[in-house]
């Protein structure tokens, strides 16, 4: 069985290697990996590389991304994807395509694969996340979709509710917390040196990514977090490029100068890649912006996380999930909230809801006991 999986970003990669690995080992699957979006850009660090010395072979490179930093461009970027994916998966003729999550450049993989007859398992649908066109994008890919695999009970009755037939639809848990099992991380020295930066003080680990959707100005609203930081002049700060979404660009130009004004205290990297960053949350003090990595791996780790802003609204979070408006006084008071440990009582244990870390033997287990279609069922609730 040929089993295409798409990866348009660092993050979804990092979180799908393990998947990746166990389709490699198993000797009744045939992997195709198709490669594209920021993985194929300078601007954002040539990380298909990092996925060549990981051992996967690239059977595809789709090239999808314009340099723009407008909803015009993203708009384009979907319609060269199709353009792309099209040729690709004519050329692979994979008997299933995975995808994960809610990007632009996943929709177009979705919406081709669709038109083409090959079947779509997508990985973390039924969630929310109010402040980005992601999460429009992320149920549209599930009705574009055949079988699915979820991280959690509530999100699943979500997607049922959609119209997909429950037995289509599984709680596998999230994907990326396979590495909590199977992974070894940095020493705290070792990711020093690796970064090739002083790690002498406690730090924080700073994701933030633009609000597509509501009214949080990109450079405004990162304006407030920075200042916010400066609150906390004891603690050095590691600060990770956002995605390409429209604005990114604007913020990428901000985190730079401000690392340039810090040079010992603050360092500016344009991708982690997954074995650092997830070695980062493990060491940091706190997890601090608005990327989903807060939400499902930093509890995992037992670390606080800082979340800014509407961009994950209405997601599923542990106790350890702190919310803040992106005010620079509240961010500052939540900050404060975290390193204190205030959200928990001394003993309390932090249950992450996402999952022990044995995703991909279950989603291994659901592709190979389904009978695969084109064609499929509304599901209407009782």
């Amino acid at each position: 069985m040929k089993i295409a999986v798409f990866t348009g970003t660092r993050a979804e990669y990092g979180l799908m290697y393990w998947l990746m690995k166990d389709i490699q080992a198993d000797p009744t699957l045939q992997l195709q990996l198709l490669v594209s979006g920021m993985h194929l850009s300078p601007e954002f660090g040539f990380t298909w590389q990092e996925i060549e010395k990981d051992g996967f072979l690239i059977d595809e490179k789709i090239e999808i991304l314009l340099s723009s930093d407008s909803a015009v461009g993203v708009a384009k970027s979907v319609g060269l994807g199709i353009l792309g994916f099209s040729d690709a998966l004519m050329r692979l003729q994979p008997d299933l395509l995975i995808l994960l999550g809610d990007r632009f450049e996943a929709l177009a993989a979705a919406q081709t694969a669709m038109f083409l007859r090959i079947p779509v398992m997508h990985l973390h649908g039924g969630e929310i996340t109010e402040g980005a066109y992601d999460d429009a994008i992320r149920h549209a890919i599930t009705k574009l979709s055949y079988l699915h695999g979820v991280s959690t009970e509530v999100h699943r009755h979500r997607v049922i509710q959609l119209g997909e037939a429950p037995s289509r639809v599984v709680n596998v848990g999230a994907v990326g917390l396979d590495h909590l099992q199977r992974s070894s991380f940095l020493a705290l020295d070792k990711l020093a040196s690796s970064l090739n930066f002083a790690l002498q003080r406690p730090y924080f680990l700073v994701s933030y990514h633009p609000v597509t959707l509501g009214n949080e100005p990109a450079q405004e609203s990162f304006s407030q977090l920075l200042s916010a930081l400066d609150a906390f002049p004891e603690y050095q700060i590691i600060l990770t490029w956002p995605n390409a979404d429209d604005g990114g660009r604007k913020i990428i130009n901000q985190l730079e100068k401000y690392a340039q004004r810090n040079p010992l205290r603050v360092l500016a990297i344009p991708s982690l890649g997954q074995h650092r960053y997830l070695s980062a949350i493990k060491h940091a003090a706190a997890l601090i912006g608005n990327s989903s990595s807060g939400i499902i791996e930093a509890p995992a780790f037992h670390v606080p996380t800082v979340n800014i802003g509407e961009r994950q609204r209405g997601r599923i979070a542990a106790k350890s999930v702190l919310h803040s408006p992106v005010i620079t006084e509240n961010i500052v008071q939540t900050i404060h909230q975290a390193l204190n440990h205030t959200y928990k009582t001394a003993d309390e244990i932090i249950i992450n809801p996402y999952g022990q870390g044995d995703a991909s033997a279950k989603i291994l287990t659901m592709i190979k006991s389904t009978q695969f279609s084109s064609q499929k069922t509304f599901y209407d609730l009782k």
